[in-house]
């Protein structure tokens, strides 16, 4: 899963995707990541879900011959109008742009949610999240916590699909309560 403003990394060995990335850097443009509905990441064609989120490449490397190592950060949300294989087995689509979330503060129900990013990034260092962190901004916020939460995926992909970010806030909030991990809203 991938979401905006969030760091994935990727090792890239299937000859689809090392053609997919190559097209990418020569043409400095970002591809797209989607939740796989049905198949697997390997092998034949998958159905992805349909929305996703544009990776753009920041780094990459080949230490191994044949491994591509790539570090991509999230960008805007997509939705699959859609979609074809090709021969190689490469899945593409014709896609529509989501408008990005507006910057909403964090309201004062939702503090916890940043306190618990800030110890995160406290405990764990900033490689995790790209910077600029934007601690008192929901829908930063509420993206990262999807990113590191132990949520099951289908859950993930339904706060990517969201495009209200206290709605999103509200649901990582209760889900946090119920592991005992913030203090009850009143």
């Amino acid at each position: 899963m991938l979401f905006p403003g969030g760091l994935l990394p990727l090792r890239v060995f299937e000859a689809r995707y090392m053609d997919m990335t190559r097209d990418c850097l020569k043409r400095n443009e970002p591809f797209g990541v989607c939740l796989i509905r049905e198949g697997s990441e390997v092998g034949a064609p998958a159905v992805p879900e349909g929305i996703g989120c544009l990776a753009k490449i920041l780094e990459w490397d080949m230490q191994q011959q044949g491994i591509l190592n790539l570090k991509t950060r999230g960008g805007q949300r997509f939705r699959i109008l859609e979609r074809r294989t090709g021969a190689q087995g490469l899945t593409s689509a014709d896609v529509e742009l989501i408008p990005p979330e507006g910057t909403a503060e964090i309201p004062e129900e939702f503090a916890p949610c940043a306190r618990l990013l800030e110890m995160v990034v406290a405990d764990k260092g900033k490689i995790i999240f790209a910077e600029p962190h934007a601690y008192n901004d929901a829908s930063w916020v509420g993206y990262r916590l999807a990113e590191i939460l132990p949520v099951p995926l289908l859950a993930k992909q339904k706060l990517l699909e969201l495009t209200d970010s206290l709605g999103r806030l509200s649901i990582l909030q209760r889900f946090l309560e119920s592991r005992g991990l913030a203090e009850k809203s009143s």
